[in-house]
């Protein structure tokens, strides 16, 4: 399997990574990134997927795994420095700085313009605060291993059909009683799963793209607490490879339980 994985243990925190692309011979549009933790323990993970649009005008010139990169870098650099702002004040600063390095040369009100589902997560010595923006999930790990999972499942309540059609979807992105990403506008920030837990009840934690979600969501190989064990045991690359053997399989079987075989798949897994 070709992808990237990263992993590095800085003091008592340890933290590893793994990416797949869905297919060779397109960019991975997802995006992830570990923030160096600061002399007083904190940290910070931030995991993006980027919206694959339908062959066609979007309105930018650029593409989504550059709009990722951008608006990752900003989210990342800001959970690191700001730490007076919320995590959804940060979105709302990370969309509006990444919207202005191309409003120029782009429409961005164009209803495909590039947009992400987003994950982060930030640490000091006394709270753990999240954010979570569509359907990837972060999960939750206390020290007794209760694994809770912070979904914002909007998406989730559209209808199957719907989602079938690009131009159907359309309707339903952005929009009131829809769903939403991160795109151009800084107000959709006010819509992400937001929340603060003691420090103390959080020993690890995981993000991860619909891509390597799919183990639990899409094959029910087992719930989040299963999932979280996959991750301790055999690591981030590890949960990435069991997608990957269940989606070759299903394929083979003739199954047909999602719209394309592989997605690109992210996985991150932080001990705190």
């Amino acid at each position: 399997m070709r992808g990237v994985e990263e992993s590095c243990r800085l003091g008592r925190m340890y933290a590893e990574s793994a990416s797949l692309p869905g297919a060779a011979d397109r960019p991975n549009e997802d995006w992830s990134a570990t923030a160096v933790p600061t002399p007083g323990g904190g940290g910070a993970v931030v995991v993006l997927d980027g919206v694959t649009p339908p062959a066609g005008d979007d309105g930018c010139v650029h593409g989504v795994p550059w709009f990722t990169a951008r608006l990752g870098g900003a989210l990342t650099g800001l959970c690191a420095s700001r730490g007076e702002l919320t995590l959804a004040e940060i979105l709302a600063e990370a969309i509006r700085r990444t919207a202005d390095s191309h409003r120029s040369t782009c429409d961005l009100s164009h209803i495909r313009t590039p947009q992400a589902t987003v994950v982060a997560a930030r640490w000091d010595a006394q709270r753990v605060e999240h954010l979570v923006l569509s359907d990837s999930v972060l999960l939750l790990e206390s020290p007794a291993g209760a694994v809770r999972a912070v979904r914002d499942d909007r998406l989730d309540r559209v209808p199957r059909e719907v989602l079938r059609s690009h131009e159907a979807t359309d309707r339903w992105r952005n929009a009131e009683g829809g769903f939403f990403t991160a795109a151009a506008d800084p107000g959709v920030a006010r819509r992400a799963v937001t929340g603060v837990s003691p420090r103390k009840e959080v020993r690890a934690l995981a993000a991860l793209t619909d891509g390597a979600s799919r183990w639990v969501e899409l094959f029910g190989e087992g719930d989040w607490r299963d999932c979280f064990r996959v991750l301790r045991k055999e690591g981030t690359r590890g949960l990435l490879h069991r997608v990957r053997t269940l989606e070759r399989h299903e394929a083979g079987a003739g199954g047909s339980r999602r719209w394309k075989l592989h997605d690109d798949a992210t996985a991150v897994f932080a001990e705190l």
